[in-house]
């Protein structure tokens, strides 16, 4: 299977190996299965009774693993037996199991969005988000998120409460780096109730910008410039400004693609807040190793900037030979160098 020749034909067979004790040999059956159910729908009934029966294993590691699989097979007759231990698994003692079961609610609306509605797996994870282990409540709110992202209908409209804000605040200290992300970009939709709300998320969320991976960092500067909108005094705005400059700055010597990405949030970020990166005019010289995306990018965010003459005549000395010349001239204006 894992060298690309079909084994099929040994569907049937495979299935009847489902009911060993062996953890590391039943994780291989549930791979196969996931593999070459779509091929034999018919013959994948066949591991119904199984399924369920792990679902109601001693072992949390096995009802886990049991309904990760019933959620990764993308069978119509598997997914009407899913229900039922799925609400049990959102429901589990165990943390691990409920944060597996969380996930799976995703992979349910993405075959049935009707059902998962109707069964009430959407409140069920809702619920979720006070749940006392902070993994259960990142997979939780990356569920929903997935649910919000592909979702037509009502699951479009669920917001955060303020009680719910706080409480996926203090679970960011314990979730994974991924985890801090999805919590972080959920907060950064919600409406703060008052600008003492805004200021402590803002508090919260600000040692995320000395994160060493760049995706919760750019999450974090997300959050904090939504939650700015609802404060009033300049004083509290600029001091957050001024917190936001160091690691925007920090971004920019990474690898080409980060450099990208964080150029694209920095021509965002000075259109509201211009006065941002008003002393790092260097940071964005280009190198003449710097991909053609990533100059372009930075000649962008120098124009947002509305930098000095000076300093736009520094800015083509050092590009006085690279392709990308002639757009410059055209962002700044006439050519101040001889031929």
């Amino acid at each position: 299977m894992t060298v690309g020749k079909d084994v099929s034909m040994l569907f049937a067979d495979v299935v009847n190996c489902m009911q060993t004790a062996d953890v590391e040999l039943k994780k291989l059956v549930y791979l196969y299965l996931i593999n070459y159910a779509k091929n034999k729908p018919d013959l994948a009934i066949l591991a119904v009774n199984t399924f369920v029966k792990d679902t109601q294993d001693a072992n949390p590691l096995i009802r886990a693993l049991a309904v990760r699989t019933m959620g990764c097979i993308r069978v119509d007759k598997i997914t009407e037996y899913l229900c039922d231990p799925l609400q049990c698994a959102l429901a589990d003692e165990d943390p691990y199991v409920r944060k597996t079961a969380a996930i799976c609610v995703a992979k349910l609306f993405d075959i049935n969005p009707e059902l998962v509605q109707d069964r009430g797996f959407l409140r069920q994870l809702q619920e979720l988000l006070a749940d006392s282990n902070p993994m259960v409540v990142a997979n939780a709110v990356a569920a929903l998120a997935e649910v919000q992202s592909t979702s037509f209908s009502t699951a479009r409209n669920f917001t955060l409460e303020s009680s719910t804000v706080h409480k996926l605040l203090a679970a960011l200290n314990e979730c994974t780096e991924w985890g801090q992300v999805f919590i972080l970009d959920s907060i950064s939709s919600h409406s703060p109730q008052n600008e003492s709300q805004a200021e402590r998320i803002i508090e919260r969320a600000t040692p995320r910008l000395q994160h060493a991976n760049c995706a919760v960092v750019l999450s974090a500067i997300k959050l904090i410039v939504s939650q700015l909108e609802g404060i009033q005094r300049s004083d509290v705005v600029s001091q957050v400004v001024r917190k936001l400059a160091p690691p925007l700055v920090t971004l920019l010597s990474a690898e080409p693609e980060i450099q990208f990405v964080a150029l694209r949030n920095i021509n965002l970020v000075i259109q509201r807040y211009p006065e941002i990166l008003q002393e790092e005019i260097k940071v964005f010289f280009c190198k003449y190793n710097d991909p053609a995306y990533v100059k372009q990018e930075k000649l962008e965010a120098m124009v947002e900037r509305n930098v000095s003459s000076l300093d736009i005549f520094t800015i083509i000395i050092s590009l006085k030979y690279d392709k990308i010349r002639p757009q410059i001239l055209d962002k700044c204006g006439d050519d101040p160098l001889p031929r």
